[in-house]
């Protein structure tokens, strides 16, 4: 972290007369080189004392330009650029991606293909929480939790690795359907792996929820208030954990998901603490998808019949799933040729980080940490 005493031009997009710094007023640059803004983030905190007053998020340190390379590439050729947005949840980035341009098409995937992507995007979503939980706790000061969520989280990307190669950047569909087919003990490592889950679930909350420094650490800590949220456009996990029950894989189902019983977890306290709470129970019911899935994948094609050479009628369409982190959406215009005239995406991570100015207000230094972490930010969808 740097300080400094210059303060013109802060926060006046909110109205706020920055120009002078109070007698005890100083501003602190907290990152783009910090381990705890979880990437090139850059913060400028006006801080009174140790509590915030004012705070700005400063973004751009990681832009690729990943929607204007998309007008340079094919439909397909443009599939694998998803997977480094949220480079820690890559087959839920290609799902969504995927399933634009199937809908843009007129065309569906098979019912395989669906099951098969509602379970790796199911493993997705447990692998992003565990590797959020690991790294957040690690944050505030508790070290054992990384171990036991890493252990669980190779699992999941040994069975990425055995299904199509990858482990992290995971590029595992197709526009039409699935990359490949299964691999022969795919339903049995799925299953063992969802047996094990529970109990190591129990584990980390033995670890965590009743443990007085966490509790201490997060309770009370980044409140958001469901208006709040809604008004920011916050979605996923840090607006359910508001009370907000709004979950696209209900609201809207995509995949396979409207076949299979699951619960929506909310909380009503809106603070890191409860953020921590709705993730872990966002994991017992992923496993219960999971589980759910794999004893029924139907036989069958894993490929829709289309062309070759895709070449969407003209038009537009958007797409969302429900992603780790909340809404990941895309907007595609074609022209009807082989590329894409225009994509946006709609990253949950870049929206989620709008609220921390509202959480930031008012807490110490040490509760921005906290805060950052509950949000579960990545910079390579933030920036894209």
């Amino acid at each position: 972290m740097s300080a400094g005493n210059e303060a013109a031009g802060f926060g006046t997009a909110r109205g706020v007369d920055t120009t002078v710094l109070g007698e005890n007023e100083i501003i602190l640059n907290m990152g783009p080189q910090h381990p705890s803004t979880h990437g090139v983030l850059r913060i400028k905190l006006r801080l009174d004392g140790e509590r915030v007053v004012d705070s700005e998020c400063i973004i751009g340190y990681l832009h690729r330009g990943v929607e204007k390379i998309a007008e340079h590439r094919s439909y397909p050729q443009f599939a694998p650029y998803v997977d480094r947005m949220d480079y820690v949840a890559a087959v839920s980035n290609g799902l969504g991606y995927c399933e634009a341009v199937e809908k843009l098409l007129g065309a569906e995937a098979p019912p395989r293909a669906r099951v098969v992507r509602t379970i790796l995007a199911e493993l997705q979503r447990i692998a992003s929480h565990l590797l959020w939980l690991g790294t957040h706790a690690l944050d505030i000061g508790a070290l054992t939790p990384i171990f036991y969520s890493m252990r669980e989280r190779e699992e999941i990307l040994k069975i990425f690795e055995k299904y199509c190669g990858a482990r992290l950047t995971t590029h595992a569909f197709r526009i039409g359907g699935l990359q490949y087919e299964t691999y022969d003990t795919f339903e049995y490592d799925v299953k063992r792996f969802c047996e094990a889950l529970a109990a190591r679930i129990d584990e980390y909350e033995t670890l965590l929820t009743e443990n007085r420094i966490w509790v201490g650490r997060t309770k009370g800590v980044g409140v958001l208030s469901a208006d709040d949220a809604i008004a920011l456009g916050v979605t996923g996990p840090v607006l359910r954990a508001s009370g907000v029950q709004w979950d696209l894989r209900k609201a809207q189902p995509y995949a396979a998901y409207e076949q299979y019983q699951f619960e929506v977890p909310t909380r009503e306290n809106g603070d890191a603490y409860d953020r921590y709470l709705v993730r872990i129970a966002e994991m017992r019911q992923s496993r219960l998808i999971v589980l759910q899935a794999v004893e029924q994948i139907p036989e069958g094609p894993i490929m829709a019949r289309i062309g070759k050479v895709l070449k969407p009628p003209p038009g537009e369409v958007y797409h969302s799933i429900e992603g780790p982190k909340g809404e990941l959406g895309y907007y595609i215009v074609s022209d009807g040729t082989i590329q894409p005239y225009r994509v946006r995406v709609r990253p949950p991570s870049f929206f989620n980080l709008q609220a921390f100015h509202r959480m930031a207000r008012g807490a110490m230094v040490a509760d921005v940490v906290a805060i950052i972490g509950s949000i579960d930010i990545v910079l390579g969808e933030v920036d894209r």
